[in-house]
């Protein structure tokens, strides 16, 4: 009974990496934040800001702080990741119980397979772009009910989906070769479109010379797309011991992680801030902040195939790295003995279909404020539930055999923490008012109607995952101390 049961929690995949396989140092983990950091995600993210009214200035800082907070909590859940060579969804373990790390672990990969359909659309939509080129017709067509996108978009979200399913069966080795030319790639399309842009502009200074907000309307712009920033990666920050469990040493994944996130995501940032501030100027007032919409407007069929093309590499690369590896360790936990990394894949693939991206991506608000600050209320608790449990509680200290058998320490109530999914609840609590009054107020947006002033519960949303984290630590070290159990 005992091995049957130590089955159903282990398997290949989830299995602790051995010492002769943990050979990633500081440049490999600097060059896995560069390949992720250059992506289509990271432009929009940049340039969103610049649509809601930052300028240049404004929108490079919140990104370069948010990212600089977000390190924090990346470099202390690897720790775990490097010291016992886990991934995640048995990290989890540790605080959630053996079967209660099934909770985290689904919230996140379901924040993962949104991803992931994110980055299928715009892989998709450079493919409808460049098909463009060629047969303009395809333009043509209503949108298709409840879908809300024509035809040919679909088509083209679909092959590109297919090409990302290809590579899952395959399995992730298969695409190293990309991973090596993609980010390249990406960075050299990004300095031709902001050469371009400085051109067709006149002058970098008159493209940069906007004076952004002012005074409060910068305030209710900032804190939240502060929160979105550290967001943005509040879905790595918690699953990076996926891989960081393959790290040399401590220094190699904290030196490393610190050379190339915070970095790559602020240069690259102040390309989608820069040639999104030009837009206005060359588009008649319009403002561009989507670089796939961009370049297909940009020139002539030679140009659109050169970008849709690097646009599509890039962002092959990118998915499979940072939307398959997470989601697919995640969704095996739930029943390692007949769920494999692949058939993860899978599943992840599916449901990024299912939530239709392409509704995520309709304006920079919905990106912004919905998306990003809405799941960072979700994450937000269970980092600082894991990083409370991992650092205070157990000054780093777990037992690896007894995270992958019942009855052992981490079997709490049934293989449930109590405490862990109370504090879970109680962190992401506060932020729920705060969620649906943004959907409200999209929608009135959106009819043109007047949207209310913001209320006590709209501001605890400005601040979702800084908040979440907090409550959500605070809670569980008081719980855990009335269960009157440290380890």
């Amino acid at each position: 009974m005992e091995s049957r049961e130590h089955a159903r929690l282990i398997n290949e995949d989830l299995a602790p990496v051995p010492s002769e396989r943990r050979t990633w140092n500081l440049w490999n983990f600097a060059s896995l934040w560069v390949g992720m950091s250059v992506c289509i995600p990271t432009y929009t993210l940049a340039s969103g800001l610049i649509d809601q009214g930052m300028s240049w200035k404004q929108a490079i800082v919140t990104i370069l702080l948010g990212n600089c907070i977000v390190l924090i909590p990346m470099v202390l859940n690897a720790h775990a990741g490097t010291k016992y060579g886990i991934p995640f969804p048995v990290f989890a373990r540790a605080s959630f119980g053996v079967l209660g790390a099934n909770v985290p672990a689904i919230l996140r990969a379901l924040v993962a397979c949104g991803w992931f359909g994110i980055q299928t659309w715009f892989g998709g939509f450079a493919i409808y772009q460049l098909a463009l080129a060629f047969l303009p017709s395809l333009a043509g067509g209503s949108p298709l009910p409840i879908v809300g996108i024509n035809l040919g978009q679909l088509l083209c979200f679909f092959l590109f989906w297919s090409i990302n399913v290809y590579f899952i069966w395959k399995g992730t080795e298969s695409i190293k070769w990309l991973e090596t030319l993609a980010a390249p790639f990406l960075i050299l399309v990004g300095l031709l479109l902001l050469a371009w842009a400085w051109m067709k502009a006149g002058s970098l200074g008159e493209v940069l010379a906007g004076n952004g907000l002012q005074g409060g309307a910068f305030w209710s712009v900032f804190f939240p797309s502060l929160t979105a920033m550290v967001g943005f990666w509040a879905t790595l920050s918690l699953n990076i011991p996926d891989f960081t469990r393959y790290a040399r040493s401590q220094r190699d994944q904290v030196i490393g992680q610190a050379l190339g996130l915070p970095s790559t995501m602020t240069l690259f940032s102040f390309i989608g801030v820069a040639v999104t501030s030009a837009t206005p100027l060359i588009f008649n007032g319009e403002t561009i902040w989507d670089p796939v919409v961009l370049l297909g407007r940009i020139g002539g069929p030679v140009a659109v195939i050169f970008s849709m093309i690097a646009l599509s590499v890039a962002t092959l690369s990118t998915n499979i790295a940072a939307n398959v590896v997470s989601p697919a360790n995640d969704i095996a936990n739930l029943y390692p003995e007949k769920i494999t990394f692949k058939i993860g894949g899978y599943i992840t693939a599916i449901i990024g279909v299912v939530m239709m991206p392409w509704k995520l991506l309709e304006t920079s608000g919905d990106y912004i404020f919905t998306w990003l600050i809405g799941y960072s209320a979700l994450l937000g608790p269970i980092g600082g539930i894991l990083i409370a449990d991992y650092f205070i509680l157990r000054k780093q200290q777990l037992d690896v055999d007894d995270l992958y058998r019942r009855g052992g320490a981490y079997e709490y109530k049934g293989g449930f923490n109590p405490s862990a999914l109370i504090a879970l609840i109680v962190g992401v609590l506060p932020c729920v008012p705060g969620f649906f009054q943004q959907l409200t107020n999209i929608a009135l947006k959106k009819a043109g109607q007047e949207i209310p002033s913001p209320t006590f519960f709209d501001t605890l949303y400005t601040y979702a995952w800084f908040v979440g984290f907090g409550v959500a630590a605070l809670s569980y070290l008081v719980l855990e101390k009335a269960r009157g159990k440290a380890g």
